[in-house]
């Protein structure tokens, strides 16, 4: 079993600000258990401001504030941040550090939908990338990258029985319906836990944010590989506590046979 933190926040336009944000709700999720902490994406910074000049290296200090900070609860710390591209553009980056690791995802699919561009200031990245902690494989998604169920499906060829993905979703009509169908789908497809880790949406504590960025919808959602969801956040700050059983994974793998039965890919 391997308990983890969903912390949904809504993360401003200054780093510094936003690091004290993850430092706070780090000790309150390490005092309720969690083993893994995960915040959403663009935790670093939000969407809607220029990302270049804030970007900075897995080994820069934004990063290794963070490191301190999991080395401090003896926690795995996974938060959204952006790295410095060789292109002039940024990485969609998810930090995942302590515990012993300092490593990072870079998000694969990028948000070119519903009128948003996100390659037009984003890299994409190309491998993907799975973890262990106390014995349970963990795999990494990016928010649009949930849409795409052959990123998820490989996760779980490498071992994954759980899979996160910190988003920071756009709203609009019919996005949170579409983001409750996709967490459970890709959990069904793969047989895992997919646990989804999305910004809080700034309506519900009125905080101003450029409207035509993708700045969170809440709804954070843990779904186990049948289906079922353990746990739900509504559209605020909340933190949700989920307790992983790999054990389920298998089950649901052995009794739906969605990996087993795959004729192509």
């Amino acid at each position: 079993m391997l308990r983890i933190g969903l912390s949904q926040v809504t993360s401003s336009e200054d780093p510094a600000e936003n690091l004290e944000l993850i430092r706070r709700e780090t000790a309150r999720a390490a005092a309720e258990g969690a083993r893994v902490v995960v915040f959403p994406e663009a935790a670093m910074v939000r969407f809607g401001v220029p990302l270049g000049p804030l970007a900075e290296p897995l080994d820069g200090p934004w990063a290794k504030s963070v490191a301190a900070i999991a080395n401090e609860h003896d926690v795995l710390l996974v938060a959204g941040m952006f790295t410095p591209s060789d292109d002039g553009r940024v990485r969609n980056t998810l930090l995942i550090t302590g515990l012993g690791q300092h490593l990072g995802y870079d998000k694969i699919h990028l948000y070119d939908a519903f009128g948003f561009r996100e390659s037009d200031t984003v890299a994409p990245g190309t491998e993907a990338v799975t973890t262990t902690v106390d014995g349970v494989t963990l795999g990494f998604a990016t928010c649009y990258d949930i849409r795409f169920p052959e990123l998820f499906r490989r996760l779980a060829d490498q071992g994954a029985s759980a899979i996160v993905v910190p988003t920071s979703w756009g709203a609009g009509e019919g996005k949170v319906e579409q983001w409750d169908v996709l967490v459970r789908a890709r959990a069904l497809d793969t047989g895992c836990w997919v646990l989804g880790c999305g910004q809080a949406d700034p309506a519900a504590t009125g905080t101003q944010v450029n409207p035509k960025a993708p700045t969170g919808i809440g709804h954070s959602t843990a779904s186990d590989g049948f289906g079922h969801v353990h746990a739900k956040a509504g559209a605020g700050p909340e933190l949700l506590v989920v307790d992983v059983d790999p054990a389920v994974t298998e089950k649901a793998r052995a009794a739906t046979g969605a990996l087993a039965n795959r004729r192509l890919g």
